[in-house]
């Protein structure tokens, strides 16, 4: 897919460096890693995009997809946590979580009703473990992708409108052409009716951003492409939409070098090559952004991202912490990141088996362990508005659950309603049977209920795809009993340990209540034969 016409500025982008003023110093109330978070925050970076294209319609080009043959097939990349150690850190701060015997919420959570087969590890020429599972739903598409950023447009009954393909293809030049990077995303725009894809550039350093646009809602039409140098590696990329632009936070090392970052969001829906990045790094944990759902977004502010800190490892109490990005594309300097609210929770575990542990958790039928990934925000960070009130809903792995490992889902919604946010409700979903659930993704529908994804896995389970439901007006903090979307039927033998790194949870923008959810599973016991599921969630107003 070579094809597009477009502007490229040569050499990278030059990064620069804006030194802010007192008024616009970062406010941070931390011990320890706060100072120098607070230091290292206080200048935003910014550039503009590298390059812009405008690729041809992917339904005239798409025809075949990649050559995966015997000996054509690159072998498996182990895709690594940049910056940190291989097994570092204490456990976290609390001895039994306090929120693990809630117990579940009345009634049934609803069956799938309809479940098909996603992107498998067949499917990539250039496979990755592991598979970053993802994916989002629009008005009449489903869109998958997983590593190396192979992209898969379904039909809404579950059918590929296209041949899966790299989303590298979609470049006729430049780092963001290489097909084989990865840490893929991808969101729907409710709010212009817009697809946007993501994956990292890593062929040349400084490292960068490649972003698609839709040019429609119709994702097999044109794509506007865009490629940005980012300030440090951006691994783990998260994307978030909001009305003043796309947000993103990443992980460029540990400690101390996660990063937030807002892009242009209007000159880049135009489809205008002059779009800009600002960057602000020097976070103590990663930095996950909200994500708009449904058509009305927040007044005209900054984007929203959280984190969650512990009492042990960060000092004061475990909590959430708000920031906001406030952008000035214009005047870069005179952007803004800013904690805004720091939220107490009940205490916590804030790694399961310790801190970036990446063979954690137990399978069926092998000594081998898998990652649960329990040092971060998992994606996504759902932000609803309601008549009366906002919402935000986003989950993170804790440890000292009753879990065979300890590795269970926490959950919160947060509530605004006029005078700032605050808790509303928060539990720890660890149902009485052993299994550790992982790799987690929430959202939450127009009627108020909410859906929890996860990864569930034990010395007695193959690792499976289940969730839960909450409808609204049942008890605080507590989920429904859980149905199954996957059973899984095999382990994963790699000697990595590492697993999934993110799944996706959306609701169907069509009724803004049917949710939408993928993840991996295998099928038969192997190293990196991976493969994903897609289900569909009914609504049940």
């Amino acid at each position: 897919m070579h094809r597009a016409r477009g502007v490229v500025r040569g050499s990278r982008g030059l990064m620069r460096p804006l030194l802010l003023g007192a008024a616009a110093a970062i406010v941070v109330a931390l011990a320890g890693t706060a100072s120098l978070a607070a230091a290292q925050s206080a200048a935003p970076i910014s550039s503009e995009a590298d390059s812009y294209f405008l690729s041809d319609p992917v339904r005239e080009v798409v025809s075949e997809p990649p050559a995966v043959g015997d000996g054509e097939r690159e072998p498996v990349r182990v895709v690594p946590l940049r910056g940190v150690p291989a097994a570092a850190g204490g456990a976290g701060a609390a001895a039994s979580d306090p929120l693990k015997d809630k117990g579940a919420a009345p009634g049934k959570t609803p069956a799938p009703d309809l479940v098909f087969d996603g992107l498998s590890h067949s499917d990539n020429e250039f496979p990755g473990l592991p598979p970053d599972t993802v994916g989002d739903v629009g008005p009449s598409h489903y869109i998958q992708m997983t590593n190396a950023t192979n992209v898969a447009i379904f039909n809404k009954n579950g059918t590929l409108a296209l041949p899966p393909f790299d989303l590298g293809s979609l470049w006729p030049s430049g780092d963001c052409a290489v097909p084989d990077d990865g840490d893929p995303q991808v969101l729907w725009d409710s709010l212009a009716g817009r697809w946007v894809l993501l994956q990292f550039a890593l062929d040349s350093a400084p490292e960068g951003l490649c972003i698609a646009v839709s040019q429609t809602a119709d994702p097999t039409g044109s794509w506007h492409l865009y490629q940005f140098t980012a300030p440090a590696f951006p691994d783990y990329p998260k994307i978030g939409v909001w009305p003043t632009g796309y947000y993103v936070g990443t992980n460029s090392g540990f400690p101390n070098q996660y990063y937030a970052h807002a892009l242009n969001r209007t000159k880049m829906l135009a489809g205008d090559s002059t779009a800009e990045l600002v960057s602000f790094g020097g976070q103590p944990n990663m930095m996950l952004p909200a994500d708009v759902d449904g058509t009305a977004g927040p007044d005209a502010q900054g984007g929203i991202f959280y984190t969650e800190l512990d009492n042990v490892e960060h000092g004061g109490v475990d909590r959430i912490e708000l920031y906001r990005l406030t952008p000035d594309f214009a005047t870069p300097a005179n952007s803004t990141f800013t904690n805004f609210a720091d939220i107490p929770i009940a205490s916590f575990q804030w790694t399961a088996c310790g801190f970036f542990v990446t063979s954690c958790v137990a399978q069926q039928g092998t000594s081998v362990k898998i990652d649960s990934a329990s040092w971060w925000p998992m994606h996504r960070f759902a932000y609803r508005r309601f008549d009366k009130h906002e919402a935000l809903v986003g989950n993170f792995t804790v440890g000292a659950t009753a879990a065979e490992n300890g590795a269970s889902p926490r959950w919160f919604e947060l509530r605004d309603t006029g005078s700032g946010w605050s808790l509303y409700q928060e539990g720890t979903h660890d149902p009485p049977d052993n299994h550790n659930r992982f790799m987690g993704s929430i959202a939450i529908a127009a009627n108020g209920d909410i859906a929890l994804g996860y990864s569930v896995s034990s010395s007695t389970t193959f690792p499976s795809i289940r969730y839960a439901i909450r409808k609204k007006g049942n008890p605080l903090g507590t989920l429904k009993p859980e149905e199954t979307l996957k059973a899984g039927a095999g382990s994963q033998t790699s000697s990595s340990g590492r697993w999934g790194d993110y799944s996706a949870m959306s609701v169907d923008p069509a009724d803004e209540c049917t949710f939408w959810y993928t993840n991996q599973y295998y099928q038969t016991t192997s190293a990196a034969d991976w493969k994903t599921a897609i289900g569909r969630i009914p609504c049940t107003n």
